[in-house]
This record gives C-alpha cells, sequence and structure tokens, in this order.
C-alpha cells in the first residue's frame, strides 16, 4: 500500500507545528516528523487503527499518538491519511472530504 498525506492532513500537521514552535521550534519538527513515522506501519497493516467511532465506516480508521488522533482511509491501493488533529475533539463530517 502507498501512503498518501491529503491537503487537510498536511495543513493540520502544519497548525500543530507552528503550535509547538512557540515554545520550541526545534522539539516541533521532532514531533512533526514522529507523527509522520507512526503512519509509516499503514502501508503493511491498514487495518491497525480502529474504526473511527463517529463515522462506523469499516475503511476510515484512525491511530492515536500521544494527544493526537490521526484519521484515514483505507482504499484499494492507498491508505489516505485525511486529517490530524487533538484526540479530545469529535471528527467532522466536512473533514472527511479529501482535498
Amino acid at each position: 500500500m502507498v501512503i498518501r498525506w491529503t491537503r487537510e492532513s498536511l495543513e493540520r500537521l502544519a497548525e500543530i507545528e507552528a503550535y509547538i514552535s512557540k515554545d520550541s521550534p526545534e522539539r516541533a519538527i521532532k514531533f512533526e516528523n514522529y507523527l509522520i513515522d507512526q503512519a509509516e506501519p499503514l502501508k503493511d497493516h491498514p487495518k491497525i487503527g480502529r474504526i473511527v467511532p463517529e463515522t462506523g465506516n469499516e475503511n476510515i480508521r484512525e491511530i492515536i499518538i500521544k494527544n493526537y488522533r490521526i484519521i484515514y482511509r483505507i482504499s484499494t491501493h492507498t491508505v489516505d491519511i485525511i486529517t490530524v488533529f487533538e484526540g479530545h475533539r469529535l471528527l467532522l463530517p466536512e473533514e472527511l472530504e479529501t482535498k
């Protein structure tokens, strides 16, 4: 499988990095890379994440990394990372629209 990061997910990563960089630019970059690295196992094990409770869709899953949710969609040959956000909030329906 190929992992593809959508525009939405890359924008969310940039926001996370910008927020953390207020305290530590170096730590922000490391954490962004850490989140990206944590998605790599999805190439070989796309169903490792749980089904997103807000959708109930078997192909929309998430992995929880620290306090963040990485939401992704499984397709025939790809894993599309849809969005990344803090784990305390719910997934909004409009965030499922791939950009």
